[in-house]
């Protein structure tokens, strides 16, 4: 007879990870596996899409596929089982476990604390009252009255996915690149996540062990079967598209941050001629051979040496604690339009690079946005960002501050222009930048500084090293 034991130790569910920084659902795009198929540890297994990005992910186990718990195009809240794992394929056949047994199975163990009054003790926190829900006991699946509380104990366990670590920590990608960024070993980080999975929350959490250690909130046990589409007719006079995912994200993003921080926006017009000539020699000197030299490139140089001459622009502001964090260092955030809509994946150190180096790492962002490939943790911890309006034929904008961040600066067109020039009226070559900033952080002089410092830099661009 297969005991309880063995039958939760032979099934693994995998659970939607939060592949992002708090992130709490996520839509699955595309099944890479179907039952019956066998996997082996780090295989992807599906491609999902969260409100930052399209991440693929990996399953932790080697096993035989059981059951995938939803078809593509479902939106899944983090928590909950994805797909269930035979990770001993060639025991004698048992059924897998039903859905969440967990409650009847965890109720009969003693508890490790006090529960409240009228509360049932369960898997995560405490459950129902017991007088709120009844489970009729199934048939096959009691557990005896007299159970020895060692092998009830193993149950919760296994369920709860905290096995014993295997010798290779458990992480995503992301979390693995993130831990090697901190100079942090995984196999020092104390697993919190499903299946001993290492998130970046424990990874934070081994990096500043000061810092206060916050609960994960219980998922949601629920599975939600989505909505069929209406049909579109050919006569349709509108069309409903539901707003999910990016672009979700990105309605919440601006929505908070416009009611949040108080935006100033100033703008300038200013000639680049001199920075477009440059931007033509760069792309035929030598150590600037195979990377991508363009306008953007000299903006945002200008950009972080403004940065430098005027370090308190680069900051946030902390409401909890009601405080200004200033930054020393410049995660360059660049506005990018994806066919999934509008993410802000950033640079990080940007102020390190040389022009080279700055080149290379914008090459690569534009091309793993344009794939659709940007990670979450290359979207996060930006502090000033560039948003190029121009490539659309628009003069400017007034760009509202990714969350978080300090300011954002607004690249126009650019475009030939009659243009005083030492005494005479030329043609020249002319763009207007925009800047808006946290009126909290930066007053009206700081932003003008910045603002003035950047378009000094594009109109003699050999500022660029008088200034550097």
């Amino acid at each position: 007879m297969t005991t309880m034991t063995e039958n939760a130790a032979r099934y693994r569910e995998f659970k939607m990870p939060d592949v992002g920084e708090g992130l709490t659902e996520a839509e699955i795009l595309k099944w890479y596996v179907k039952p019956g198929d066998t996997v082996t540890d780090g295989q992807v297994v599906c491609e999902v899409e969260t409100a930052k990005a399209a991440v693929e992910l990996p399953i932790p186990y080697d096993g035989v596929v059981s059951k995938l718990h939803f078809e593509e195009g479902v939106t899944v809240d983090v928590g909950m089982s994805i797909i269930t794992v035979d990770v001993a394929p060639g025991s004698v056949d048992e059924a897998p476990p039903a859905e969440a047994p967990e409650a009847t199975a965890v109720a009969a163990a003693p508890p490790a604390e006090e529960a409240p009054k009228g509360r049932t003790p369960v898997l995560v926190g405490y459950g129902v009252s017991e007088a709120s829900t009844k489970r009729r006991p199934r048939k096959g699946a009691s557990v005896p009255e007299q159970a020895p509380a060692a092998a009830l104990r193993a149950v919760q366990t296994e369920l709860n996915g905290q096995a014993p670590a295997p010798a290779r920590p458990l992480a995503k990608p992301p979390v693995r690149k993130l831990a090697k960024d901190l100079g942090i070993d995984l196999a020092s980080v104390v697993p919190t996540g499903p299946d001993g999975i290492v998130t970046r929350e424990d990874v934070h959490a081994a990096a500043a062990p000061v810092a206060e250690q916050v609960a994960a909130p219980a998922a949601v046990s629920r599975e939600t079967t989505p909505a069929p589409a209406a049909p579109v007719q050919a006569d349709a006079r509108e069309t409903r598209i539901p707003v999910k995912g990016v672009r979700k994200a990105t309605a919440q993003a601006m929505i908070g941050s416009a009611f949040t921080a108080p935006h100033v926006t100033e703008f300038v017009t200013v000639d680049v001629t001199r920075t477009m000539k440059l931007v033509e020699e760069l792309k035929s000197d030598k150590d600037m051979a195979g990377l991508r030299v363009n306008p953007l490139l000299l903006i945002a140089k200008a950009l972080l040496v403004a940065i430098k001459r005027n370090p308190e622009v680069n900051a946030a502001w902390d409401e909890a604690n009601q405080e200004i964090v200033l930054k020393h260092y410049v995660n360059l955030g660049i506005a990018a339009a994806t066919p999934r809509g509008l993410i802000v994946p950033n640079i990080k150190d940007a102020h390190t690079k040389t022009l080279p180096q700055l080149a290379e790492s914008l090459g690569e962002l534009v091309a793993t946005a344009r794939e659709g490939k940007t990670s979450p943790a290359a979207m996060s911890g930006g502090t000033v960002t560039i948003t190029n309006v121009g490539v659309f034929g628009v003069d400017t904008g007034t760009p509202i501050l990714n969350p978080g961040e300090s300011a954002i600066l607004a690249v126009g067109a650019i475009k030939l222009q009659p243009w005083v020039h030492k005494g005479k009226v030329k043609p020249r070559q002319v763009t207007t930048l925009a800047l808006s900033f946290d009126h909290r952080l930066v007053d009206g002089e700081l932003g003008s500084k910045v603002l003035a410092d950047v378009a000094a830099v594009l109109e003699q661009p050999k500022r660029l090293i008088t200034w550097a």
